[in-house]
């Protein structure tokens, strides 16, 4: 059999989600192993929803497949070597006798492996686990359910394709005024952002002009007040390129902006954590949780005082 005649738990979708899943996290260039054996599957980016896993092929658009969480049994790792890379490994129960078409209708091996060639197993593990204690496809979604007060009392029924399109366009209508007003909102949000960056950026200037009159002390601890209401200059790509000299500078601005936060949290955080801190403190200018990992994981190359173990940022 060739190798793409394996995988036959997996089944074949569009990559679009269900109305009720939500994701969860994501992870480019991930190779997909049939057991031991490799499958023309070579790379791919996968995503972990509440209720499978896709994986989308890199080159060829609208090759995608997914894995249900209802047939995975457990799941195991194996770390990286010098010629190998780290793999998460799930096991999974037998397949079901009414299930969609996918790549293969039998396989030999009762667990398939997810290559993880540019590193970030152990947050998606970590997730993965999670995702699966919580066991969300099977809760059963039920429409909501009108109360009496809800009930309009009509002389007649809306039927056909009459009453269809008026609740389509009353749908249509509570949409636009819901996306109006939002945008309403975000307006005068960008507005007061922007009064406050001119109000740092005329602090700085004087903080220039009176260099000799302000201790570094006072300097420093300005500059951390900035930094914590998000308006200190956050390291863009577009400012530092898209290689490793943007992600060596993220790691400095997020240890530097890490520390007190740190404290405040006993010395210990989440992923979840630093990416959401990080962000609203960034305003407008906001980062992957890619590259909020990335960043992290060079803290002890870069001698800076903060470790990443495990998903977790320590002091």
């Amino acid at each position: 059999a060739t190798p793409s005649e394996k995988m036959d738990r997996f089944s074949w979708t569009d990559g679009v989600f269900l109305s009720f899943e939500k994701p969860v996290i994501q992870q480019p260039s991930i190779r997909l192993y049939d057991g031991e054996n490799k499958t023309s599957f070579d790379s791919g980016t996968v995503r972990l929803t509440t209720h499978r896993i896709m994986w989308d092929d890199d080159e060829q658009e609208g090759r995608a497949l997914a894995l249900h969480h209802s047939l995975v049994k457990s799941l195991d790792q194996s770390a990286s070597t010098i010629t190998k890379s780290a793999k998460i490994v799930v096991h999974l129960l037998p397949p079901s006798l009414h299930r969609d078409q996918g790549p293969s209708v039998s396989s030999q091996f009762s667990y398939i492996k997810l290559s993880f060639r540019k590193g970030g197993q152990s947050d998606f593990l970590s997730l993965y686990k999670q995702t699966l204690s919580r066991k969300a496809w099977e809760v059963v979604q039920k429409p909501p359910v009108a109360s009496r007060g809800d009930v309009k009392p009509s002389g007649r029924f809306r039927a056909g394709i009459v009453g269809i399109e008026r609740s389509m366009q009353e749908k249509k209508h509570a949409t636009d005024k819901q996306m109006s007003q939002a945008f309403q909102d975000l307006d005068g949000l960008i507005k007061k952002a922007k009064d406050m960056v001119t109000l740092a950026d005329r602090f700085a200037s004087k903080l220039e002009e009176k260099k000799g009159s302000v201790t570094d002390d006072e300097t420093i601890a300005f500059k951390s007040y900035l930094l914590s209401i998000g308006i200190a200059n956050p390291v863009t790509r577009e400012t530092h390129g898209s290689g490793g000299v943007y992600h060596r500078e993220l790691a400095k601005q997020l240890a530097q902006f890490l520390q007190k936060p740190l404290e405040e949290s006993g010395g210990i955080m989440t992923l979840a954590d630093v990416y959401c801190r990080f962000n609203r403190a960034r305003g407008m200018e906001l980062v992957s949780p890619d590259d909020v990992s990335s960043a992290c994981r060079l803290f002890e190359q870069l001698r800076l005082p903060m470790r990443w173990e495990g998903g977790l940022c320590t002091c």
